[in-house]
């Protein structure tokens, strides 16, 4: 997919909010070369001032970052500019959070890790029409070893207090963070 077949309409302004730095570079670049005017915010606050004075026309915003919700951007957004396509990505995928953020005013809803190709087509759908499913898609092992990934770290890579927290043995869970990740 190249600039010349994507019709972004008059404002190709685009705000990408992540807390991920290695991600949000990425993506800004496969962004801009799609042809948006990638505008990055790595922190809630710095995303909710760049909706409020120079609101974009597109968003993409991490549901969970260092210093908040992503979601406090979606409603900044809203506010400012009600018209705006806003896509909400996230580490996991759970329906109360999906809802959460529909509710609020975001039009799609993506796991992490989407790539650039994916987040166009749900910045892109219009109506009720939902974009293509993804060409690769993730394996359930896959899912399952990046969710397992994500608590780990989110528990300061502490093996008995992720296992508490997912409910499985410790042991298994050694097991599992000690095999590479599947494919």
């Amino acid at each position: 997919m190249n600039a010349e077949t994507i019709d972004l309409g008059p404002d190709p302004s685009l705000l990408l909010v992540d807390d991920d730095e290695t991600f949000l570079k990425r993506l800004g670049k496969a962004m801009e070369k799609r042809g948006f005017a990638v505008t990055m915010a790595g922190t809630v606050e710095e995303g909710r001032r760049i909706a409020t004075q120079s609101p974009p026309a597109y968003a993409v915003v991490d549901l969970r970052l260092e210093d908040g919700n992503g979601l406090d951007v979606v409603e900044a957004l809203r506010e400012s500019r009600p018209e705006a396509r806003i896509v909400v990505l996230t580490g996991y995928g759970a329906i109360a959070t999906a809802v959460a953020a529909v509710k609020i005013g975001a039009t799609d809803y993506l796991s992490k890790p989407a790539d650039a190709t994916e987040v166009t087509n749900a910045l892109l759908a219009r109506g009720d029409a939902l974009p293509p499913p993804p060409e690769n898609p993730m394996s359930a092992d896959r899912v399952r070893w990046e969710h397992i990934q994500r608590v780990y770290e989110l528990c300061d890579r502490n093996v008995s207090e992720t296992a508490r927290r997912l409910g499985m043995h410790r042991r298994t869970l050694q097991r599992i963070l000690a095999k590479r990740s599947p494919r």
